[in-house]
């Protein structure tokens, strides 16, 4: 019988059982863009409208120029979902993106989500924004803004401001950066991370200087269920930029967006005080017969590689110990002795043999 190998076979287990985990939680629709119009796939990924062009022998584009009411957006062409398959995945993202912003005082910069139906409503003849402004509220969109104009009928807090929006101009949340001594419009080239996780149905925004890592905290944050409101929509995602009457220049360096499908199980679902206080009423539940198969099949092949791991550490233990014997103190061993067998004659006195009589 072959000798087992536990070292070799150790790392071929946990690669099977990394492999399984990533099975549940898979990346999709992904992309990474470093140096944005010198990648070769980059063209063939992401859509230039309006004013924004890939400026020629720089890794960057430029949305909008110095032409006042100057308009511009990149949109990446393959839509996305929050929520598919079956049984349901939900969706979570990461965004990051390099940009600056000239000292004018423009309506600068926007990530935006947008769903299919609505793109020709919210960018005819106008970029990210404008229609929003004029009542298009059926418009499906949510954005993160990076504004330098204070527009006080929009509730802007100051001309340099970080806001989220959802389907209107008008933010939902403002962090005004002038008191984290940050500045939008100086030209210099600032780093952003946009987050948002599914499980805890949370957007989150960070920003930095140059040279800075990315920050733990977040700038900004705000609770929004992105599946329930979008649910198998098809959405889109993109940079935008006007400089209004301006002659503000925004470009773009760089752009990476991940976007990971997780299943329904996977997530932690808030607890409902208000359901726990009324009568339970029955539940009638219906399972299909993919899902139990499914059920079943990630039990089997769970339990095939639990028993193989108990297995092998067994047989480790017992290579180990097996081969091992007990080996006594020198102090306490024990050593041969030879005995000699000697003959006595027993001689019996004359008294007692008379006593005997």
């Amino acid at each position: 019988m072959a000798a087992f190998s536990f070292p070799k076979s150790l790392p071929a287990l946990v690669f099977l059982v990394f492999q399984l985990g990533m099975l549940v939680a898979e990346q999709d629709a992904s992309f990474s863009f470093k140096s944005l119009g010198k990648d070769p796939s980059f063209e063939s990924n992401v859509a230039l409208y309006g004013d924004a062009k890939v400026v020629p022998g720089e890794s960057r584009v430029q949305l909008t120029n110095s032409v006042s009411s100057s308009t511009g957006r990149v949109m990446y062409k393959k839509p996305i979902k929050f929520v598919e398959g079956t049984p349901r995945k939900f969706a979570s993202l990461s965004t990051y993106f390099s940009f600056s912003m000239s000292h004018e005082s423009g309506e600068g910069l926007a990530f935006f989500m947008i769903t299919r139906g609505s793109v020709p409503k919210a960018f005819d003849s106008s970029s990210f924004g404008h229609s929003l402004g004029k009542g298009e509220r059926n418009i499906s969109v949510v954005a993160v803004e990076f504004d330098t104009l204070r527009d006080s009928k929009y509730g802007d807090l100051d001309e340099n401001h970080v806001g989220i929006d959802i389907s209107s101009l008008e933010s939902v949340k403002v962090r005004n950066l002038s008191a984290i001594n940050m500045v939008l419009n100086n030209g210099e080239k600032l780093h952003s991370w946009i987050d948002y996780e599914a499980s805890s149905r949370r957007l989150e925004i960070r920003l930095s200087h140059s040279g800075d890592r990315k920050p733990a905290d977040p700038l900004l944050s705000y609770s929004i269920d992105l599946s329930g409101m979008w649910y198998e929509e098809e959405v889109f995602v993109g940079l935008s930029s006007s400089n209004g009457n301006s002659s503000q220049t925004c470009s773009i360096y760089s752009w990476s967006f991940k976007l990971r499908h997780v299943p329904q199980w996977m997530h932690s679902e808030p607890v409902d005080l208000k359901a726990l206080t009324k009568d339970p009423k029955p539940v009638l539940v219906s399972h299909k017969k993919s899902h139990c198969l499914l059920r079943v099949l990630g039990a089997l092949i769970f339990g095939t590689v639990f028993g193989a791991l108990a297995a092998s550490c067994v047989m480790y233990l017992r290579k180990i110990f097996g081969n091992k014997r007990p080996v006594a103190p020198e102090e306490c061993a024990v050593h041969p002795v030879d005995f000699e067998y000697k003959k006595f004659k027993v001689v019996v006195g004359k008294a007692v043999e008379d006593d005997a009589k």
